[in-house]
């Protein structure tokens, strides 16, 4: 591995490549975010690989001076499994968005996290095909307008955070995208989690789904509208932070509730981030009914893939030997043609 180098700073970690999105974009607030973080890290920029698939978030290696791929359309998880598992000291980042990662690159993505694969996986999530002029994408909610559903959309729109939950990842965070100071230390956890990580960024399209996030990201009313989860916390939030998230012991589901009103402070559920349950009820809470849940959603260690199948290569080294390529070519059936 790369000794870790001192003093670097953003601008060490900045290209010099025009950084090339529509103005307004929230992708630049992440960028900056990653790029002011990067330095925290205490890695040398050369221990770090940026790839990416196809979309507007794909531009992201281009604008990191580090190691990078722009891949295919949905491919990067694999791509990027296989650099890990070419250098396991490298660090190794995917940046993706709701198409890429969750359309055609599904498949992808879900092996990867299932495999638990050594990758930090930054999911931007802006309901919509940007790169593509704004066709709907499998996040977008029911009734989106887009040239693809000119009289809106009637899919039911999948959760990145339940999706990753379902497929066993052992981290899995969402955060947004102008929040700096919300989004840095989560990217961080993820960081420094060993095992495969998964993070949502809420992210606006000012082009094509301006202000889909606005609830959340108005200073003036978010507070009313989403919920920063803390581990060993209580579920509060609200203007006077008096609202609060209950599990109903007979329905097993969530209900929101004002303090003093509905429930007393023992009532509101405590955040435990080590639980798989809870994580998936906080995955799916949406407005109106609910706020949305920021923070770290589930957190809890597993055997990692990369570590299990080095261990695991070791171990036959041991058993039987280096081997020869020509005795595994003249192995099993084969046959001669004469």
């Amino acid at each position: 591995m790369n000794q870790a180098v001192d003093k670097l700073t953003v601008a060490d970690y900045s290209s010099d490549q025009e950084v090339r999105w529509c103005p307004g974009c929230g992708d630049y607030a992440i960028l900056k975010t990653i790029q002011k973080l990067m330095p925290e890290l205490n890695q040398a920029k050369e221990n770090h690989v940026f790839v990416s698939g196809i979309g507007c978030s794909s531009r992201f290696p281009y604008y990191m001076n580090t190691y990078g791929f722009h891949t295919i359309h949905g491919r990067a998880p694999s791509v990027a499994t296989g650099v890990k598992l070419a250098n396991p000291d490298l660090d190794v980042w995917v940046i993706t968005g709701d198409g890429d990662a969750l359309s055609i690159g599904g498949n992808h993505t879900m092996h990867a996290l299932r495999r638990n694969v050594d990758l930090n996986i930054l999911l931007f999530n802006n309901e919509i095909y940007g790169l593509t002029k704004g066709q709907y994408s499998p996040t977008s909610k029911v009734g989106t307008r887009s040239p693809s559903t000119p009289e809106g959309s009637v899919d039911r729109p999948l959760s990145p955070c339940a999706i990753a939950l379902g497929a066993g990842a052992p981290f899995v965070a969402r955060s947004i995208d102008t929040e700096m100071k919300h989004l840095s230390p989560v990217v961080k956890e993820s960081y420094l989690h060993k095992g495969a990580s998964f993070v949502e960024i809420l992210q606006n399209c000012p082009i094509y789904n301006d202000g889909i996030f606005e609830q959340v990201k108005d200073k003036k009313i978010a507070p009313d509208f989403r919920i920063e989860v803390e581990h060993g916390q209580p579920l509060l939030f609200g203007k006077d932070n008096n609202k609060g998230i209950r599990l109903n012991r007979e329905s097993l589901e969530l209900e929101v509730v004002t303090l003093g009103d509905d429930a007393s402070l023992e009532e509101i559920l405590v955040h435990d981030k080590t639980s798989i349950t809870q994580a998936n009820l906080l995955a799916a809470m949406q407005g109106p009914d609910f706020p949305v849940a920021v923070g770290i959603l589930y957190h809890r260690p597993a055997s990692a893939y990369v570590s299990d199948l080095e261990q695991q290569r070791l171990t036959l080294r041991e058993s039987r030997g280096e081997g020869k390529l020509q005795d595994l070519l003249n192995s099993g059936h084969i046959w001669q043609v004469k």
